[in-house]
């Protein structure tokens, strides 16, 4: 049988299904994989070999027993160690919860247990999910495996270098402001954003609650469609969780067309600072849409231009209330505890030491924004921003179907560049913040490779809030044409392994 690491999930699941592979021999692949390659990568935090094993062999016992398995069963996932994992450590990427051993599952993580899908361990991650590069982790950076020097995306640039890698054919993400698409698109692979509170966030360490929001990785369009499937829907123990059937993402990504749609090209996403390479690319996009029938439109929303500020008050001003609770006294590290010192005084000395520079800064930007006196003048007006970008996106899709653009401005940039640069870090994220601020479904697709590095290129396409399924319509079908073109999978070897 051709090397199992290869398939994709839907082949692996097959596989598993009708007996022609068991899950304990996938699993093993991958892992023998994830020695293999992972020194040099680091997509990993944690491998939970033996646990992975465990789940493989009950999927098999399930088989053998006649049991009807689930369309991802048996098939190897790595997970973002944001996620909640019963007797697996969860850090976070921080050293503030370096050793810590959750007691229960988050909501995605105990789905994708039900499953049958088998976790392989935790991917690295930029600390608490705050930045662009994977460099922010507290464990050291991950490695594009495309080239090793350049970063895999943040902040989970763990999840998308497995993928690119071959070290797992599924990841899950989190996507704050771009953090599952962004990675994607420098890795060369797929990354779907549900609409807002479409997966649950249950178990899922906080960072900025009205933005979070877990999703699926993936090397094609059905691989995320089904592994969306598994972790969607509504969960009563997430407050912000939507009541409402989940959308038929895999038909759709089975039935991908985008004959007669109207698709929208975002005038502001394009200019100063797109590296050339990449708008070659995303025009070639555009003309395959037309070639497949799609009516493509020109639309304009001016207020994406305010969003990547306002994101930059409204982001570190939740995260300084959420990580208030990390204060040495509950669990997670604890600094000076030696009974000279105050209670005040240990938080202090543990959260020096616990948190990193990037954190920090984003903390301490979210408590001025809302200290008294500043509170209306910063996050209240960007409050407002987010309310015209929200605007901007109901009257576009009142005139389209779905919206395209690139996903990211460049390619995947060197380890370090942008180490003392904070703004322009940020500027990476600067087409798939608005999406996070509206609440609104976004994928993120291979759409070729810069003439400039040869490095892959995303394309971004975006729908309607619960619109989630004209993302794996649209995406699929485009997959489909230039895979035809190109006539392999974008990721056929990983030049830098």
């Amino acid at each position: 049988m051709a090397d199992l690491t290869r398939l994709t999930a839907a082949e692996l699941a097959a596989a598993v299904a009708d007996g022609t592979a068991s899950s304990v021999e996938v699993t093993e692949a991958h892992l023998a994989r994830v020695e293999e390659v992972d020194e040099k990568v680091h997509a990993f935090l944690h491998v939970d070999r033996e646990g992975a094993l465990a789940q493989a062999r009950a999927v098999d016992e399930r088989r053998a027993a006649g049991e009807r398995l689930g369309p991802l069963a048996g098939v190897p996932l790595a997970l973002k160690d944001i996620f909640t994992t019963e007797g697996v450590p969860t850090t976070v990427g921080s050293k503030i919860l370096e050793g810590w051993v959750p007691p229960y599952d988050a909501t995605v993580t105990r789905r994708l247990k039900e499953a049958g899908v088998v976790i392989l361990g935790k991917t690295n991650m930029d600390e608490f999910a705050m930045g662009s590069s994977t460099e922010n982790s507290a464990y050291g950076p991950t490695g594009n495996p495309w080239d090793l020097t350049r970063i895999p995306g943040g902040s989970g640039g763990g999840s998308s270098a497995s993928l690119a890698s071959f070290q797992a054919p599924l990841a899950i993400g989190t996507d704050t402001g771009g953090s599952i698409r962004q990675p994607a698109a420098v890795t060369g692979t797929v990354g779907v954003k549900p609409t807002y509170g479409g997966v649950s966030r249950y178990g899922m360490v906080a960072f900025s609650s009205s933005l979070d929001q877990g999703g699926p990785c993936a090397r094609t369009v059905l691989d995320a469609a089904l592994l969306h499937e598994v972790i969607a829907g509504h969960d009563p123990l997430d407050s912000t969780s939507i009541d409402a059937p989940v959308p038929d993402v895999v038909a759709a990504a089975r039935n991908g067309s985008v004959e007669g749609m109207r698709v929208g090209v975002v005038r502001e996403f394009r200019g100063e600072g797109y590296q050339p390479g990449v708008i070659r690319r995303f025009d070639e996009s555009v003309e395959l849409l037309r070639e497949l029938g799609a009516e493509v439109v020109e639309v304009s929303c001016p207020s994406f231009d305010l969003a990547l500020a306002a994101y930059y008050l409204i982001a570190p001003s939740e995260c300084s209330s959420n990580l208030a609770r990390f204060d040495a006294m509950r669990y997670g590290l604890r600094i000076g505890d030696d009974g000279t010192r105050s209670a005040e005084e240990v938080t202090s000395l543990t959260r020096e030491a616990g948190f990193g520079a990037e954190v920090k800064r984003r903390v301490m930007l979210g408590t001025y924004a809302l200290s008294s006196g500043y509170y209306d003048a910063y996050y209240g007006s960007a409050q407002k921003v987010r309310t015209l970008v929200s605007r901007d996106f109901e009257r576009a899709f009142a005139d389209v179907d779905v919206l395209v653009s690139p996903t990211t401005p460049t390619t995947a940039f060197p380890i370090g560049e942008r180490a003392d640069d904070p703004m322009a870090m940020y500027r990476a994220d600067l087409c798939t913040i608005p999406v996070n601020l509206a609440g609104n479904a976004a994928m993120s697709l291979p759409c070729g490779l810069a003439d400039e590095d040869g490095l892959p290129v995303g394309l971004q396409i975006i729908a309607p809030a619960m619109a989630d399924d004209r993302l794996y319509r649209v995406g699929s079908a485009v997959e489909a044409a230039f895979q035809a073109r190109w006539g392999h999978p974008i990721i056929e070897e990983v030049p830098a392994l």
